[in-house]
């Protein structure tokens, strides 16, 4: 081990050993994530499928609640806003939240909603893995104007204590143009930095710090596909420069992570951990919540960048909707040989 990698871990371990001292707001899309777990029994007489004997469902934070509970699993404090409805699913999922110690105070309820729910069917033989056969997506009518201003005023009140503000958005209406105006104001008085998750809206968020796209998002925000390491290159800066970031944080699953900033050459970022994972689901979530925390701590980009990438190879290591842990990311950290 040379004295430069023995000085990377100990200035990445001290970033995460100063996660507990900080505060971050989430805004964004609260989902039910829900896995019905069961195991196949015979074929059915009706039709040609399989019959599947229910053993237990779970529900789960999902969407921006994942991202605030793996904030919280790092040792944040995390207050969430968003909107989820007066249902069984929303209720569970304030549960969960509220049980991991997020602030669910600003997070509102509504009677005319139906909470978004993602329902994963998992299904095998008796003593086998299960794996997910479908999935069912129970979407709430899209929020209208009345919520715009409960959002923003939440967000006002909350962003004068946090040290920054994730916005993640799934595309069900929270992160609305006006709201997102409001955060990045608001941010922007309070010298905060502002990270952005946008599964399909991210060219409309323009002006904030940074976001963590994965590869796909790129080419479909840019119309074209790179066809090697250099034509990536050339199209994440030019994102970057087109959404007026600060930096921009690719994710490209088992290949890494590239990380572009300003009047800087691209910084490649190997992946760490095994090269096939076993669940991706929510990896996006982890990977923004540890990058947005490492900068809220003081890190450098390429450092939270880094921490980001350790954090996302915990996380699809593990099944569903998952989070890691600040004493498992130093760990990574520890004994890696990506370092």
């Amino acid at each position: 081990m040379t004295t430069a990698r023995t000085l990377l871990q100990e200035r990445l371990i001290s970033i995460v050993k100063r996660f507990p001292g900080r505060r971050i707001l989430v805004v964004g899309d609260a989902i039910a994530d829900q896995f019905v777990y069961g195991v196949i029994s015979r074929v059915s007489r009706e039709a040609p499928v399989f019959i599947l004997r229910h053993e237990h469902t779970e529900t789960v934070p999902g969407g921006a609640a994942n991202c605030a509970m793996n904030l919280v699993s790092l040792g944040a404090g995390v207050s969430l806003i968003g909107v989820v409805g007066e249902d069984v699913a929303g209720r569970t999922l304030v549960e969960r939240l509220e049980t991991a110690g997020v602030d669910c105070t600003a997070l509102l309820t509504s009677k005319k909603l139906q909470t978004t729910t993602k329902v994963r069917i998992l299904a095998g033989q008796l003593h086998s893995t299960r794996q997910q056969v479908i999935r069912l997506d129970y979407e709430g009518a899209p929020l209208n104007s009345d919520f715009h201003e409960p959002l923003s005023k939440s967000i006002l009140e909350e962003a004068q204590t946090s040290d920054a503000v994730i916005i993640s958005d799934y595309s069900y209406g929270v992160a609305s143009q006006q709201v997102a105006g409001i955060v990045r104001d608001t941010a922007t008085s309070k010298r905060i930095p502002v990270l952005v998750d946008s599964r399909s809206r991210l060219a409309e968020f323009k002006g904030f710090t940074s976001a963590t796209p994965n590869e796909d998002e790129v080419e479909q925000l840019l119309g074209k596909q790179p066809a090697e390491v250099s034509d990536l290159e050339s199209a994440g800066e030019e994102m970057r420069e087109r959404l007026g970031y600060r930096a921009l944080l690719i994710t490209r699953g088992s290949l890494g992570m590239v990380l572009f900033q300003d009047a800087a050459a691209p910084v490649q970022i190997d992946a760490v951990g095994a090269r096939e994972p076993v669940d991706v689901t929510g990896a996006g979530d982890t990977v923004i919540a540890a990058y947005t925390l490492a900068l809220a701590s003081g890190a450098s980009f390429p450092d939270a960048a880094r921490l980001a990438n350790y954090a996302g190879g915990l996380v699809v290591m593990k099944r569903g909707t998952a989070s890691v842990t600040g004493e498992e990311l130093q760990n990574s950290v520890l004994h890696s040989e990506s370092t």
